[in-house]
C-alpha cells in the first residue's frame, strides 16, 4: 500500500508559527486534523489509542492541553457523552464543533434487531446517497461539501452514546461511564448500536417510534470517507477564520487530503469488489458507514451491546440467519471474547479495529484505518 502520508500530501512548506491550539477527541478525527495543519502545527489528541471515547478520565496533560485549546473537534455527547462538561468547562472560551451535527456531515440510523431486517431501507441523512458508494471522484473537489439541509440531525446527542443507544446497560469495550474510567460504561436505557431497544433486542422493531431520527443517529461517522473528507473542508475553514494569514495553506492541505480520500476510495473499492455481496456478520454494529459507503452490508450483530453477552434468542434468530445465508465471517475487535462466536457455528474471524488503537497517531492514520478494515474483510470472506 503507498505511503497514505504522500497521498494525503501534506505540506512541508509552512513555518512553525502562532496557528490555534487543536484538540481532538479521538485518533481517527485527530488524524484529519492533522493532515490538514500539516507543518503549520500538531494538534492534541483528548482519548489516546486503545482508550475507550465512551468513558475516559484525562490524564493532567489533556486536560491542560484542552484548557488551552482555542478550536475542539469532536464527534459529539452521542460518542463521547462524558467530554460534554470538560470541554464547556475547561474550553468554554473555544470553539467547539461537533462534527457528526454539521450539515455536511452524512449520517445513517441505528440499525435494530439481530438480523437488520428492519433497517433494510437504511436511513441516511445529509449529503449524497450512500448507494452511489463515492462514485465519480473528480466532483469532489469540494471536499464533499453541499450535502444537503439536515442542519439537526446531529442534536440530541445526549440521548445516545457511541452507537446511538441504550446507555446503562452496557459499556464500550468494558468501559464505565459512571466512573468516566478508561474502560468503563454503564449506561442505561440505550444500548449499543440501536440494538435491544426497551428490551427489544431480538425484534428492532417499531421504527414508528423513532420518528426523531437525532435520537438513534450512529455517530461512528468517521467510517466513511465521504465524511472525512467533508471534515477536512470544514477544518480548514475554521483554522482559516482564526488564522488567516496560513488560510492558503490549510486550503492547500484540504486539497490534498481530498485527492487522497479519491485513492482512498478506489483502493478500497479493489479490495472489496471481489467479495461484495458474500453475507457476513459483525460482534456489534460498529461499521455500518464504511459498509454503507462501499456496498458490503452485514447481515447481522452477534451482540445488542458491545459488553453484555447476546440473549439466547438473538443468538439463535441470528444463528439460523447464518445457517440460512451460509455466511462464513464474523468482524470481531481484539477486545471481544471469540468464544460466543462458537454459538453460530462454522464462522471465520476477520479482526477489525474501528478507533486505530494499534496505529500510528498522525496524518497517515486515517488512510490505513480504512484499509486495514477493508484487507480484514476481505481476508475473511475468501
Amino acid at each position: 500500500m503507498r505511503n497514505l502520508v504522500v497521498i494525503f500530501g501534506v505540506c512541508a512548506n509552512g513555518a512553525w508559527a502562532e496557528v490555534p491550539r487543536v484538540s481532538v477527541d479521538i485518533a481517527p478525527v485527530h488524524s484529519i486534523v492533522a493532515a490538514v495543519m500539516g507543518e503549520l502545527g500538531q494538534p492534541d489528541l483528548i482519548v489516546p489509542p486503545g482508550a475507550s471515547p465512551h468513558g475516559y478520565s484525562m490524564r493532567p496533560s489533556e486536560a491542560r492541553a484542552l484548557d488551552q485549546a482555542d478550536l475542539v473537534f469532536w464527534m459529539g455527547s452521542g460518542l463521547s457523552p462524558w467530554l460534554e462538561g470538560p470541554i464547556e468547562s475547561l474550553a468554554g472560551d473555544a470553539t467547539a464543533l461537533d462534527l457528526l451535527a454539521r450539515p455536511e456531515t452524512q449520517v445513517l440510523e441505528v440499525r435494530d434487531g439481530a438480523t437488520f431486517e428492519a433497517d433494510d431501507h437504511d436511513h441516511g441523512h445529509g449529503g449524497d446517497d450512500h448507494d452511489d458508494h463515492g462514485d465519480d471522484h473528480d466532483d469532489h473537489d469540494d471536499h464533499g461539501d453541499d450535502h444537503g439541509d439536515h442542519d439537526d440531525h446531529g442534536d440530541d446527542h445526549d440521548d445516545h452514546d457511541d452507537h446511538g443507544d441504550d446507555h446503562d446497560d452496557h459499556d464500550d469495550h468494558g468501559d464505565d461511564h459512571d466512573d468516566h474510567d478508561d474502560h468503563g460504561d454503564d449506561h442505561d436505557d440505550h444500548d449499543d448500536h440501536g440494538d435491544d431497544h426497551d428490551d427489544h433486542d431480538d425484534q428492532g422493531d417499531d421504527h414508528d417510534d423513532h420518528d426523531d431520527h437525532a435520537e438513534v443517529v450512529d455517530p461512528h461517522a468517521w467510517l466513511d470517507p465521504e465524511n472525512a473528507r467533508a471534515w477536512a473542508a470544514v477544518i480548514a475553514d475554521e483554522l482559516s477564520v482564526m488564522d488567516p494569514d496560513n488560510a492558503a495553506e490549510y486550503a492547500r492541505n484540504a486539497a490534498a487530503f481530498s485527492n487522497g480520500i479519491n485513492e482512498l476510495t478506489d483502493e478500497v473499492e479493489a479490495i472489496v469488489a471481489p467479495i461484495r455481496g458474500r453475507p457476513f456478520v459483525v460482534f456489534h454494529d460498529a461499521y455500518h458507514y464504511f459498509e454503507h459507503r462501499f456496498d458490503v452490508e452485514a447481515v447481522g450483530a452477534i451482540s445488542a451491546t458491545d459488553a453484555a453477552a447476546p440473549s439466547a434468542a438473538r443468538v439463535s434468530e441470528l444463528r439460523d440467519k447464518v445457517a440460512s445465508l451460509g455466511a462464513v465471517c464474523a468482524l470481531t475487535e481484539p477486545q471481544f471474547n471469540p468464544a460466543i462466536l462458537d454459538a453460530l457455528g462454522e464462522v471465520k474471524l476477520g479482526e477489525v479495529d474501528p478507533l486505530g488503537a494499534t496505529l500510528e497517531v498522525g496524518p497517515d492514520l486515517y488512510g490505513q484505518l480504512v484499509t486495514n478494515m477493508a484487507t480484514s474483510l476481505s481476508k475473511c470472506l475468501k
